[in-house]
């Protein structure tokens, strides 16, 4: 028998508890790291669940996704074939272009190779099929792509990328971002359905721009931004001149075509910023941002010769041709601030009545009514 060397035993037991203690160390650090990601996560997911907006949940899903799980890369792209997508965004003040993470894409045809019938995600090396996802120039190593399905339709891509080539591998845990997918899922098409059933209560079903109760949300919105800013606003009060007359020689469905091309054609003729709205009748109202009285009537001149240079051809072939009368109104902040309610009311008539000095005068004309003055500063104009 062996002579033993209690001695080199014990090194040797000391040896292996030392790497015992490393290997624990470094489970406990694992433990640790994933208890922070699981409550950073728990953290998106809570604030996801409880967004109104999709531009709200757009800017999460990009800012909060890097941080969470600490990415050089992610992009969302949604699939927006009917243009709904942009219109949201743009009128939430997110207009196309303003993230580069953000990827809008006509159809689903681009996607197919990645993910084929099953739509299942993909987590590997990135190649040249997954540039559509990373259109930047600096693209990453490996990637885990997540495609977002409600009801068995591609709602878009959450693409996760790392500048680690084997940070995302095929066969490894995918349990947060499973998670991640399905919930994401839920919210992009809750929100999509909140924001057109928003948009269809706000809207002129007939013309397809902005209902007056929409208006009237908007009115005090953009007050409120012009004091903030200091900058003017204008208003635009737009009728179609002897619309009955258009009625009863062309009927009422030509008129309902009438008015949905001369919304049309306001609408080509201001910013997206801008705000446009049937208020009643053929009577139209337009509020114009960081636009004084000059730029206002400039406008409403263009908006005037459009209309008037512009044929529409009814279900009968015939050729109906409209004029426009318009009253303009400059809100100023410098000289009325802050706004009553009275005070938002009477700026509209300034506008309203312009209009009715436009038709008496003729019509197919633009008249403006100046700068709103409250009742204290008129009455002070007065006695000087």
């Amino acid at each position: 028998m062996a002579d033993r060397d209690p001695l080199g035993e014990i090194n040797q037991l000391q040896t292996e508890l030392c790497i015992l203690q490393s290997h624990l160390d470094r489970l406990l650090t694992r433990i640790r790291q994933n208890e922070e990601v699981f409550f950073r996560f728990q953290s998106l997911e809570t604030q996801l669940l409880t967004l109104n907006s999709l531009r709200e949940l757009v800017e999460h899903v990009l800012d909060d996704t890097r941080t969470v799980f600490e990415l050089n890369f992610v992009t969302l792209a949604l699939i927006d074939a009917k243009g709904q997508v942009e219109q949201f965004l743009q009128e939430d003040g997110l207009p196309a272009g303003k993230l580069k993470e953000l990827i809008l894409l006509p159809s689903d045809l681009s996607l197919k190779p990645i993910f084929g019938r099953g739509l299942r995600p993909y987590l590997g090396v990135f190649g040249a099929r997954h540039q559509v996802l990373f259109p930047g120039e600096t693209t990453p190593q490996s990637c885990a792509l997540l495609p977002l399905v409600r009801r068995g339709e591609l709602l878009g891509v959450l693409s996760l990328g790392s500048a680690e080539p084997t940070r995302f591998t095929l066969g490894m845990a995918t349990d947060f971002l499973e998670r991640l997918r399905q919930v994401l899922s839920v919210c992009l098409e809750n929100t999509l359905n909140f924001e057109l059933l928003r948009r269809t209560s706000l809207i002129d079903t007939l013309t397809g721009v902005n209902n007056r109760r929409f208006f009237e949300q908007r009115l005090r919105e953009e007050i409120d931004r012009a004091q903030r800013t200091g900058e003017p606003l204008a208003c635009l009060f737009l009728d179609i001149d002897h619309f009955k007359r258009i009625n009863d020689t062309f009927g009422h469905q030509s008129g309902d075509l009438v008015l949905a091309e001369v919304a049309s054609q306001i609408r080509s003729q201001l910013r997206s910023q801008d705000v446009l709205a049937r208020y009643g009748g053929e009577e139209f109202v337009a509020l114009l941002s960081s636009a004084s009285e000059r730029q206002a009537i400039e406008i409403a001149e263009r908006i005037r010769k459009r209309i008037q240079a512009h044929q529409i051809v009814d279900h009968n072939g015939q050729t109906i041709t409209v004029t426009l009368s318009i009253g303009v109104a400059e809100y100023d902040p410098a000289r009325v601030s802050p706004m009553t309610e009275t005070d938002q009311q009477r700026f509209l008539e300034l506008a309203d009545q312009a209009l009715y000095v436009a038709k008496r005068n003729g019509r197919n004309q633009v008249a403006s009514g100046g700068t709103y003055l409250c009742l204290t500063e008129r009455q002070a104009i007065r006695r000087a």
